[in-house]
């Protein structure tokens, strides 16, 4: 089963902010001013993946600045080396696009939380027995609030649920009320070449939209 320790660090950062930031095409000397924008905003979890130019000094240079107060790590993560370099530059969290038992296991085994993609329950079980500390599920415009609905009714209730892909501030409070944990949001939030000034705009916009109120 999951490991109780980055349970209760991925529960207490969702409940600050149920938003995962994804920087995907990310420079290392932008990486920082963009993430500083985010937590401004109050986003407390940041993922770069893995296919981003140099993603490995991006998330060194992210730990390095935010480390202390957030949650950093890397997505697209495919292989047990891969989760060795991202330790190495002090990431936390491994997020992957698919549900990969022996990346579950080098994760876990090297003290990092681990995040794995899952499309169906089956697979999402699967994920858990092997250690998983959250789902992700992905692909999330394929995944609307329905089912995430369903699959609340059926997984442990603290499982964390967490869609990626096609949540957005006209849709996040839907997901949420259906049960979903969290979201990961890439390009509805940040894309290369989008100035500080409007990724820091839109997180406001997607955190404000987070409130039932």
């Amino acid at each position: 089963m999951s490991d109780a320790a980055g349970d209760t660090i991925l529960d207490d950062l969702l409940a600050q902010c149920p938003l995962i930031a994804i920087l995907r095409g990310v420079e290392p000397d932008d990486v920082v001013d963009v993430g500083g924008a985010l937590v401004e905003a109050g986003l407390r979890i940041i993922e770069v993946p893995l296919n981003s130019p140099e993603p490995i000094a991006s998330i060194r240079n992210l730990a390095a600045a935010f480390g202390d107060e957030v949650l950093i790590g890397a997505g697209t993560v495919m292989t047990p080396e891969q989760v060795v370099a991202v330790k190495g530059a002090g990431g936390r969290l491994i997020v992957m696009p698919h549900s990969d038992p022996t990346i579950i296991k080098a994760a876990l085994g090297n003290g990092l939380i681990c995040v794995p993609g899952v499309a169906t329950p089956s697979e999402g079980f699967a994920a858990l027995a092997a250690g998983a500390d959250g789902l992700k599920m992905f692909p999330g415009e394929a995944l609307p609030p329905a089912v995430v609905k369903a699959w609340r009714a059926v997984f442990p209730p603290e499982t964390l649920l967490m869609p990626v892909g096609g949540v957005s501030a006209e849709n996040v409070l839907d997901y949420l009320g259906a049960g979903a944990s969290g979201f990961g949001i890439g390009g509805a939030l940040y894309s290369p070449g989008r100035s500080v000034g409007d990724v820091r705009a839109r997180a406001d916009e997607l955190v404000a939209a987070c409130r039932f109120d």
